[in-house]
């Protein structure tokens, strides 16, 4: 199995990567070729050599034609960029996975729904760039396995479209919560602002498989991906290639293996609460950030009937879903477990009916099979729009998918 190892001593960003994949072996001319899949004109790659505190890597800029119309997009604008491109189906559907993810971190921090995100920065066409580059590179490699090491986080702050935001910016901090991902402090002397950005945040929390030491492998490339800034030390990030005897999970291709992650299950008995309360409670805590919320008839001692009121989150959200549990119920305490979610891994689709467009939600069997399941909310909107009946627009969106 062909594996990649981030060692993240210095962050992570989108541009380093391109830089660590480029100076581990990927051709610039291969890259290239796989951008270009993106339809997109107005950029162009920059590469370099340059050292950073004695160390030589590669810097990779985007540079964007200032004359060109570059327009701030929302997710629904990236998802149908992607479709309409020409890059490797693989490819094609890690990157949206990836900016899926980004765009539901983005509406936590901003309590916004995740189909009206506006991008700024993360929507810009240097990262639109950074994040298929480095999906489409890894794939190129053959990378079959990613791991990578704790994620060191900085201080200050950083000037984003919204103002200043404090360091870590707070998309990266919903987007290591969301995987529970570890992180490190180097020390307040070795600092001098953003580590860790949305962009890089985003492709580990997709793309790795886990996070932690090297894993047992033979060594057979390196490459060191270099950063803009200078710093008290080197800028870099160190991508390691090699080899492991172990088999491909199951031996089917990468986008059909099961994604597995490590949550926290929370659950308590209410008997003597209000039952209209818990539907305000259900909305509260999906607010805060858990995955899944929900409600079990069952009969206590004495036979009274009470509710088993359930919240499914990662371990960064379970202190904030706990405290709104005790808030708002009248319960006087929880259970709480880790688990392990085995899930497929998703794509989102548009597809196109009679009445308009239809996002789809496509997960992949690992036989290789699809299933189809249409968004509940644009089937609603169009039935309601047009006076047409709910099940045959879900009908309709189901059957094109």
């Amino acid at each position: 199995m062909r594996v990649a190892y981030f060692d993240c001593f210095a962050g992570i960003s989108g541009d380093m990567t391109l830089g660590a994949l480029l100076d581990a072996g990927l051709l610039v001319a291969d890259l290239q070729r796989a951008l270009n899949g993106l339809k997109v004109p107005g950029w162009r790659l920059d590469v370099a050599r340059v050292t950073k505190q004695g160390i030589a890597g590669t810097q990779v800029k985007v540079l964007v034609d200032e004359t060109a119309d570059l327009p701030h997009r929302h997710l629904d604008d990236i998802l149908a960029l992607l479709a309409a491109s020409d890059l490797d189906e693989v490819v094609r559907e890690r990157a949206t996975a990836v900016f899926r993810r980004l765009a539901a971190a983005e509406a936590a921090v901003h309590g916004s729904d995740i189909a009206h995100v506006h991008f700024h920065e993360v929507g810009a066409l240097d990262s639109i760039v950074d994040i298929v580059g480095a999906v489409a590179g890894l794939h190129l490699l053959g990378v079959e396995r990613i791991v990578a090491s704790p994620l060191p986080l900085g201080h200050g702050f950083v000037r984003a479209a919204h103002g200043l935001l404090p360091v870590p910016a707070p998309a990266v901090v919903q987007l290591l919560a969301g995987r529970g991902i570890p992180v490190r402090d180097r020390g307040d002397e070795m600092q001098t602002g953003e580590l860790v950005t949305p962009t890089g945040a985003a492709l580990l929390a997709e793309l790795a498989d886990e996070f932690g030491p090297y894993p047992p492998m033979t060594v057979h490339a390196t490459g060191f991906g270099a950063g803009q800034r200078d710093m008290p030390y080197p800028n870099l990030l160190r991508l390691v290639l090699g080899e492991t005897d172990e088999a491909p999970a199951a031996a089917v291709s990468t986008e059909a293996a099961y994604q597995a992650d490590r949550l926290l299950l929370l659950e308590t008995n209410i008997d003597d609460m209000n039952p209209e309360i818990f539907g305000y409670v259900s909305q509260r805590l999906f607010a805060a950030g858990a995955l899944d919320v929900w409600l079990t008839p069952i009969y206590m001692k004495k036979g009274r009937p009470a509710t088993l009121l359930t919240a499914l989150c990662a371990a960064g959200q379970a202190d904030r879903i706990t405290e709104l549990i005790l808030l708002e119920t009248t319960s006087l305490g929880l259970r709480r477990q880790e688990i392990e979610r085995l899930c497929l891994p998703r794509t989102i689709e548009q597809v196109e009916t009679p009445w308009g467009p239809v996002r789809v939600k496509i997960a992949y069997l690992p036989n290789g099979q699809r299933k189809a399941a249409p968004e509940y909310e644009d089937c609603q909107a169009l039935a309601a729009q047009h006076g047409v009946p709910l099940r045959t627009v879900y009908q309709a969106a189901s059957a094109k998918a």
